[in-house]
Order: structure tokens, then C-alpha cells, then sequence
């Protein structure tokens, strides 16, 4: 459990007397188990008595979990939490085995845990699912879960496949972890028609809350991919495959988003598919602040023969005002003008990322800019260092430097095309980089610089890559 916390983002500066309070509920964790196919809910949920149903531990407030409400509904702003179902069987730091089999769909709603309590497949086992939804809920995990609507031939669910929600009356989400889940709206999408698209694909995963980390996931054949609309969030080292909306969203200020890769858009409908969305929102003051992204790899098409095959806006960010970002060592490879586009920005560093097109056809070269917001406000204090991209276009608030203008991929690149974007060993890139304000390590995490000179674009150039 002490990982979870550390990693989760929450970061908190802990007392010894927390610390010895955390590792106590850890040395005091159990472990449950369930078996859709040879337990029984009159078992103990024991390894060698495991439970049968899932569902059976939240339904009809069986009182089961040890955890906390809200003093009272609706919730407002104030309000406390207070014990339920203290001595419970099930309590914070433990986790529940889920093996082989079908669990439906999982509703966890008012269960506000004093600390982490963990829903992960057994190693070896597939539970499946048909959608998961957490709501007005904190300190929960889950891990390894499968989540299809045709697994359970559920046509009803909620558009998303994992909804982590926040409500009104009954209060906010936060802390949650997802991680290493498979996502699909189905198992296969290749027969799929752009009504099939339409109809039949389902959301990813929304995470309304704050302190939501989002790790190692692999969504395929979705409509949106991961929507990070609250604060705080984490979204690392997913993957997000075959899409029809946009493959990544972050709304909420403080987030970082990286390592992550999006791949293979459908253009199915009237939606501007982009690989990264933001916009600002009224209720926060007109401004999204101190985002990174960071190492992501967002590529158009791998297939140039796969059907729907649309126009990828790689890092559209339109609605500003974007505060304090810095976008650094993201691989772009996209058929469109907007490789990494800020609308109305101020204090953002873009830096040593790598923009491409697949090809020499219309819509392109992708540009590296900065420039004005919709309503005609100007963009300042920005700056795009160390790029390589097919256009550079900074506003008058804006300065550019040490970039490079991607226009002979191959003497660039390793294999511009087969996406190996590695830096050749006679790249012109190498060492045209500045080190100011440059990161400490590339896309691979390897140290910058590893020459002379800071190298432009995601990688640093490497002796025996």
C-alpha cells in the first residue's frame, strides 16, 4: 500500500506518526478471493474457500467493507466523514483476488476508504467485466481487470467502459488508481463500418476526480480513450488503439500526462480527432495551469491501407488560456497541420519534441505553434526550443530557437519510415540543441545530453542504440 500512495501523486510530507499508522494497516492487510465458478457466498472468501460473486460485497449495503459517508446528503462543502460499518470484514489496506470468470458490471458508490483497499486479477487469471463505475468514492484500486461490453453482451451500459464520477448529492471522487486494465468497446473492430464505429464503440475512461492516476492500461477500439477532467490526475504509460474521438483528454489543472502512446484514428464523424485535447473551462477562471506532457508517442495511422482512416490533430489545444505548461520529448507522426498547436498560452515551454508527417500528401507538414487566443488575446512569455518539426510558427509573444526543420527525414532519422525516430549517426540534429531549460532525460529516459551538446528532438542520440 505504501507504493500506491507514494505514486499515486499524493506525495503527502507524512509524520512518523502517520507512517507508523500506515504500516501498521499494512502489516494488518488480508487477502480475499473470489471464484465466479466453484465458490459460494457462504464461504469465508478464503484461497481455499474463495466467494462466488463480486457483487455480493456491495449490494443492499451488506455492510461488508469497513469505510466512511458523508454525515449526511446531498453533500456540501463542509461536511465530514464519519464511520460505517466499523470491525467490518473487509477493510482499508486489504485486497480482494478476483480469478477466471464473468463479474458483470461493478457499481462502487459511498465508500470513502481511509485508506487503499485493492480489486486485482489473481496472476494468471482474466476477470472480465462489463463496465466498472466508481462514484463519490475515494481510495480504491484496481488492477489487471478486463472490461468489454460483449464479454457479458451488455447493449445498456454507460457510454464509458471505467467511469470514475463525481455527483452532486453525494459527493465527490478522488484518489482512485487504474491500472494495467484491457479496455475494448469490442474484441474486434477490423469488419467494423463507421456506423458500427458509431453505435457500438464505447468511451475509455473518465477520471472526474482529483488525485486519479490512470498507469499502464491498454484501451483498443474505443470512442474517446482516458479523459483526465480533474486535478492532480496521473496518466502514464498507457496505451490507446484504434479510436474514433480523441485519444487523450486532460481538463484539470496540475496534471501530467506521459509515456503514453495513441495510435490508429478512425474518422467516422463530424468530431476534429485529436491524439491530446484541452480547453479551458468557466468554472476554472478561464485556465487550464501546470500541465506537462511528457514522452508521449501520438501516430496518425500504422496501417496506410486501414479503413476510416482520418486526419489526426496530434496536440490540439484551441481554447486557452493554457498557464505553465511545458510539453517536452513528445514523438508526433501525423498526416495534419496541427502537430502541437497552443491557442492562447502564457509562460509554456514547448521543447525537444519530434513532428513528422507519414507522407508527402495533403494535409501537412505538422507545425510546432504558439499564437493567439480565439478572442484575439495574445499569447506571452512562451518559448519552443530544441524541436523538429515540419514548421515552426511562434507568435509575436513567443520566442523560437536551436529548432530544426524535419524536411530530409532520412538523413534525420534512423527510419523515418518504418517510425523509427532514433537520431541517425550523421543527424543534423545532434548537438543542435540548447541545454537551458532543456530536460534531464529524453523520450527512452536516457540522460540529456550524452555529448557535447544537447541533441534536438525527443531522443538523445546513443552510441549502440
Amino acid at each position: 500500500m505504501l507504493h500506491i500512495l507514494l505514486e499515486n501523486k499524493l506525495k503527502p510530507k507524512l509524520t512518523l506518526l502517520a507512517l507508523v499508522c500506515l504500516l501498521t494497516i499494512i502489516s494488518q492487510a488480508k487477502n480475499f478471493f473470489i471464484d465466479p465458478v466453484n465458490g459460494l457466498d457462504s464461504n469465508p472468501g478464503s484461497k481455499q474457500k474463495p466467494w462466488k460473486s463480486l457483487s455480493h460485497i456491495f449490494e443492499n449495503n451488506s455492510g461488508m467493507i469497513e469505510t466512511r459517508c458523508w454525515e449526511s446528503l446531498p453533500y456540501k462543502k463542509g461536511k465530514s466523514l464519519i464511520s460505517k460499518n466499523t470491525g467490518a470484514v473487509i477493510a482499508p489496506g486489504d485486497t480482494i483476488w478476483l480469478m477466471d470468470g464473468f463479474y458483470g458490471s461493478l457499481y462502487i458508490t459511498d465508500y470513502y476508504n481511509s485508506g487503499f483497499i485493492t480489486i486485482a486479477a489473481k496472476a494468471g487469471h482474466k476477470p472480465k467485466f462489463s463496465g466498472i463505475l466508481i462514484r463519490s468514492s475515494s481510495k480504491w484500486a484496481f488492477k489487471g481487470l478486463y472490461v468489454c461490453p460483449e464479454y457479458g453482451k451488455d447493449k445498456k451500459l454507460a457510454n464509458h467502459l471505467i467511469s470514475i464520477q463525481s455527483h452532486g448529492f453525494r459527493g465527490h471522487v478522488e484518489d482512485v488508481l487504474v491500472e494495467n486494465c484491457t479496455l475494448s468497446s469490442t474484441l474486434d473492430s477490423s469488419q467494423w463500418t463507421a456506423e458500427d464505429w458509431n453505435n457500438l464503440s464505447r468511451r475509455g475512461i473518465a477520471a472526474e476526480g482529483k488525485n486519479i492516476t490512470v498507469r499502464g492500461n491498454k484501451l483498443k477500439n474505443v470512442d474517446f480513450g482516458i479523459n483526465a477532467v480533474g486535478s492532480d490526475c496521473l496518466v502514464e504509460g498507457n496505451v490507446v488503439e484504434n479510436f474514433s474521438g480523441d485519444g487523450l483528454r486532460s481538463l484539470g489543472n496540475g496534471n501530467v500526462i506521459q509515456y503514453n502512446v495513441v495510435k490508429n484514428c478512425y474518422d467516422v464523424n463530424n468530431n476534429h480527432d485529436d491524439g491530446f485535447q484541452s480547453w479551458a473551462r468557466k468554472d476554472g477562471g478561464g485556465e487550464v495551469r501546470d500541465v506537462v506532457l511528457r514522452g508521449n508517442t501520438f501516430i496518425n495511422y500504422e496501417d496506410p491501407q486501414q479503413p476510416h482512416r482520418g486526419y489526426l490533430q496530434a496536440i490540439g489545444c484551441f481554447d486557452g488560456m493554457y498557464v505553465n505548461w511545458r510539453i517536452e520529448n513528445n514523438v508526433i507522426i501525423t498526416d495534419h497541420w496541427h502537430g502541437i498547436t497552443l491557442m492562447g498560452a502564457k509562460n509554456c515551454t514547448i521543447i525537444n519534441n519530434t513532428v513528422i508527417d507519414p507522407n508527402n500528401k495533403r494535409h501537412g507538414p505538422p507545425w510546432i505553434q504558439i499564437t493567439k487566443h480565439k478572442d484575439g488575446r495574445p499569447s506571452s512569455k512562451c518559448l519552443i526550443r530544441n524541436n523538429i518539426a515540419g514548421r515552426i510558427r511562434p507568435d509575436s509573444g513567443t520566442k523560437a530557437d536551436h529548432n530544426i526543420i524535419a524536411e530530409n527525414l532520412e538523413t534525420l532519422f534512423v527510419n523515418a519510415s518504418e517510425y523509427d525516430l532514433r537520431l541517425a549517426e550523421t543527424s543534423p540534429a545532434i548537438n543542435a540543441g540548447s541545454s537551458k531549460k532543456a530536460p534531464k532525460k529524453d523520450i527512452r529516459k536516457n540522460k540529456r545530453s550524452s555529448g557535447d551538446k544537447v541533441d534536438a528532438g525527443a531522443y538523445e542520440f546513443q552510441h549502440m542504440q
